[in-house]
């Protein structure tokens, strides 16, 4: 009889975990070909558009991998970057620290595009994913099959970007002390650091190396040959100018190691990788490297990481109809209402049922 009721105790837990099981709203993982189904040419969409925008405008590839990036580690990647500012609301977007930040019309123009053919189906952060991982190819870096299926977040707030973000002169340690935020490696800083070897950076966010002593992080200064050309194009208090950060700033491959190993890295934080000797010991292997096949394994392997901090799926979240604003509130639907009653009531009863049955 006690063994009876063990295993009658048992089923019920059996048959409530399933039923519990049925009405989750637990969130799903993101997962190569997401749209597959509901939108089947969406990943040869965004190629497509990405393709002609980076053949009238090459600059913008740069952008919209920073872009990405930028989402990602502030809130997750779930296209919080996009949303515009509010009364009573500083975005994202209007940081200080993101005020180089571009690229949200090559997104708005791939997403018209998708909603065209697909109305409502894919959200703005997946069509930011999908364009940041085109750049790499479309640059003649490696392609990365890229996990889908992210929903839009529904807040952005500039106070968060700070505590996230590295500042122009942040040091190696508080770039790992970023990093570790979201389990990722030495490794994983002197990889993803690889893609500034495209596009290229305001004056002001380096002029601090070029009319001091040392590099403002306490870092190893800049090459003098460097230093003055560079001084050529950024004259003091100059905000405005573009110089590239690579002598071939269109094409994604290990120059940017080969430059920082020779004390040219651009940015402050370029050359704060040559202080700790992990990232020191990454930089010099690929400076070195005959080929670019090891750098761009490792690169799609801290990319498609990176793409799945905080990301919302399932019934978290929402697509968003224009990706700088959150969509206004639906009303509620009676029907809608009706069927989720009328599901829950089903498995509640079937729950009883199979607990009456277990227990008789």
């Amino acid at each position: 009889m006690a063994a009876d009721h063990e295993l009658r105790a048992a089923a019920v837990v059996m048959v409530v975990v399933v039923v519990l099981g049925m009405v989750s709203t637990s969130s799903a993982h993101v997962f190569v070909g997401a749209y597959n189904t509901t939108c089947p040419n969406a990943e040869d969409i965004v190629y497509k558009e990405m393709t002609s925008i980076l053949a009238k405008s090459p600059e913008l590839a740069g952008p919209v991998l920073r872009l990405f990036s930028v989402d990602c580690f502030v809130g997750g990647c779930e296209g919080s970057i996009l949303l515009d500012s509010t009364p009573g609301n500083k975005a994202e977007k209007d940081s200080p620290l993101n005020k180089g930040v571009k690229g949200y019309e090559v997104v708005d123009a791939i997403k018209a595009k998708l909603d065209a053919a697909c109305p409502g189906i894919v959200s703005c952060a997946d069509t930011l994913a999908l364009a940041a991982r085109d750049v790499v190819r479309l640059t003649k870096g490696p392609y990365i099959p890229l996990p889908t299926g992210r929903r839009d977040g529904n807040s952005s707030n500039a106070a968060d970007v700070a505590a996230n973000s590295p500042a122009p002169d942040a040091t190696v340690n508080d770039l790992l002390t970023i990093f570790a935020k979201f389990n990722f490696t030495a490794k994983d800083l002197a990889v993803l650091s690889g893609a500034h070897t495209i596009g290229k950076a305001h004056c002001s966010a380096f002029s601090t190396r070029l009319y001091s002593n040392s590099s403002s992080n306490g870092g190893p200064t800049l090459d003098a040959n460097y230093s003055t050309a560079l001084r050529g194009q950024c004259k003091v208090g100059d905000v405005d100018t573009l110089v590239d950060s690579n002598p071939q700033p269109d094409t994604f491959d290990t120059d940017y190691y080969k430059q920082v190993a020779a004390q040219r890295g651009l940015l402050a934080t370029d050359a704060a990788l040559l202080l700790n000797a992990d990232t020191k010991a990454y930089v010099l292997r690929q400076a070195n490297a005959t080929s670019d096949d090891e750098f761009f394994a490792d690169f799609i392997v801290s990319f498609v990481n990176m793409s799945k901090i905080g990301v919302l799926t399932h019934s978290h979240g929402e697509i968003r109809h224009k990706c700088s604003a959150v969509n206004p509130p639906s009303p509620p639907s009676s029907a809608a209402a009706s069927m989720l009653a009328t599901s829950l009531a089903g498995s509640l009863l079937f729950l009883l049922a199979g607990v009456l049955m277990l227990l008789f």
